[in-house]
This record gives C-alpha cells, structure tokens and sequence, in this order.
C-alpha cells in the first residue's frame, strides 16, 4: 500500500477580517498518497486556495491536525514551517513570484544557494533549460513574457527536487496557448522527480489528468471523485 505523504484531520480554519471572524475551511479530512496527482477545485471563494496554503503551511490551522511527510505542521513556528517547506516542498502560485532585481538564473539559484545546495548555479541552470528557457538565463523577469516568468517560477518550485509540488492556478494569468505548455512542463517536472503534485484549478481540462479530483463547496468537502489520469 502506498504511504501517505499528506493526512488532514478534521481540520477548519477561520481568519478575522474587517467585518470580523470569518469561517474559512470546515472539518476538512483527507489523505493524499505518495506520488498520486490531487486536483482542488470549486466555485471561487469555495476555500480551494486556502486549503493549498494550509497544506503548505502558509496559513495555520484553526484547529485539527495536517501530517506533512510525517511531521505535523500545525505544531511548528514560522520558522521551522519556512525550513520544513525549503527542505521537502515547491510552491507555485498564479502570480509568479520573482524577484525582479534578479535574472532567471538568480531567480531560480538563490533559494538552493540559501538551502546549502554546493552545485546552485548549475543545477539552476538545468532547471531553466528543462523548462526551454536555456536561452534567457540573464534575462530580468520584465524582460520575459508570462508564459516565460511562469518558467522559471516552475524551474524555482522544482529545483530543490521536493517531494510535494503545490500550485495554485498555474496557469490562470497565461493565454490558452502558454497555458497548456505550462500544464505539460508541470507534469513532466513532477515524473522527472517523482513528487506529489497537487493543484488548484478552474480548468476542467487539467483537472481531468489528476488522479483524483477534491471538489469543495462553501468551505467543505463536496464531492471526491477518483478519475483515471488521462
């Protein structure tokens, strides 16, 4: 039986807003498995993304429990979550993300140069060219399209070899056309590793490539569905 690698437990979140405390996420429960392909999704404002951050642990838990790899991320402080996601997890968001004082190269580089990674620069370097941009390693994220800042934010995500891939509506800022190359870059970086990719999606066109589909509705599990990967 494959392992689980993400298991939350009767988990809610609530935020406090201008109009006072708001009830975000509700008695979420759910296992996700070693390289299996999850994919969120549900109307906007149905908690999609705030069930990913809580994954990522970006957000805390207002109560229960997420057992990330073992380790539970509602016990740690901003710091170790900062360390744990370094270590084992790559992000990707619908806005990219870079730092625009810097080129891809640096983009990409930095994080493992700050993670002790000896081989930073080079390792940086096939990151980008496996994304097609072994072209555009100097170039400055105002220099590049969005298709092509969205590259490297996929070179950024997948450079430290982590073993969960989050993304959230990576390609809801791209034309159809740089969107579905980001989709196929997105599955080929997660079999050239071997990581659990789990994605937030409006697309009913990528949504059907995961091996199993979250819906959620007004905070809550709606509906789970296992669908065969296309």
């Amino acid at each position: 039986m494959t392992d689980p690698v993400l298991t939350i437990k009767d988990t809610n979140l609530s935020l406090d807003g201008n109009a006072g405390r708001v009830d975000i996420l509700h008695d979420i429960s759910l296992t996700v498995t070693s390289g299996e392909t999850l994919g969120l999704v549900g109307p906007s404002g149905s908690g999609k993304s705030s069930l990913l951050m809580l994954m990522g642990g970006l957000e805390q838990a207002t109560s229960g429990s997420i057992l990330a790899l073992g380790q539970n991320l509602t016990d740690m402080n901003e710091d170790q979550l900062a360390l744990f996601r370094r270590d084992n997890m790559g992000v990707v968001f619908q806005s990219f993300h870079l730092i625009p004082t810097m080129t891809a190269l640096e983009n990409v580089a930095t994080p493992l140069e700050l993670a002790g990674v000896l081989d930073a620069f080079d390792r940086a370097a096939a990151e980008l060219k496996a994304v097609g941009l072994a072209d555009r390693l100097d170039h400055y994220p105002n220099q590049m399209s969005g298709g092509e800042q969205q590259r490297v934010a996929l070179a950024r995500a997948s450079a430290p070899r982590p073993k969960l891939l989050l993304a959230d509506e990576p390609t809801g800022n791209l034309d159809e056309t740089n969107g579905q190359a980001i989709i196929e870059l997105l599955f080929g970086l997660r079999d050239r590793h071997g990581a659990t990719l789990i994605m937030v999606t409006h697309s009913n066109t990528l949504a059907s490539r995961c091996d199993r589909v979250i819906r959620l509705r007004d905070g809550r599990i709606d509906d789970t569905m296992a669908q065969a990967a296309e």
